[in-house]
């Protein structure tokens, strides 16, 4: 029998690998712009990333312990599930469309999303609530670095 954390675990995983749906021109087109000179943690995203969806699993799986199966937490289940897609959709949308503004823009929905999912979790627990505060954090920087990269270019 599959436990819920595993099956929030994949589901997390399996949406974040979209992430890589990136073609070889984009990657090099993105390596050419330049960048502002505070940009000095480049090489931490990753890991910020994988922190912050670690977070976002455990958040989404003690909601899910909470009432399993209610309407309410399927409702949630799917506000974290397209708050991930649209986190995740940063890449390919910039990428794609060698286009930062519209990463920027993509990076602003996210983190309006991930307001709205908080104020909801936080009325079921404030752990879950607190785990999706990391996110909360980084979205403003991330959205903001993307945004002077597409001034930077322009």
């Amino acid at each position: 029998m599959l436990k819920s954390w595993m099956v929030i675990g994949a589901v997390t995983f399996i949406v974040a690998l979209g992430s890589s749906i990136i073609r070889p021109k984009d990657v090099k087109w993105f390596k050419r712009l330049q960048r502002p000179s505070w940009l000095t943690f480049e090489k931490l995203i990753p890991i910020i990333w994988t922190v912050i969806f670690i977070c976002g699993a455990w958040s989404a799986y003690i909601i899910w312990e909470r009432e399993p199966g209610s309407s309410q937490t399927w409702f949630l289940m799917g506000l974290y599930l397209l708050l991930e897609i649209v986190i995740v959709a940063f890449t390919p949308v910039s990428l794609w469309l060698q286009n930062m503004k519209a990463g920027a823009i993509v990076g602003g929905v996210g983190f309006v999303i991930g307001i709205i999912l908080t104020l909801f979790v936080l009325q079921v627990s404030g752990w879950a609530a607190l785990l999706l505060v990391p996110y909360l954090i980084w979205s403003p920087i991330g959205t903001y670095t993307a945004w002077k990269i597409y001034q930077l270019n322009n």
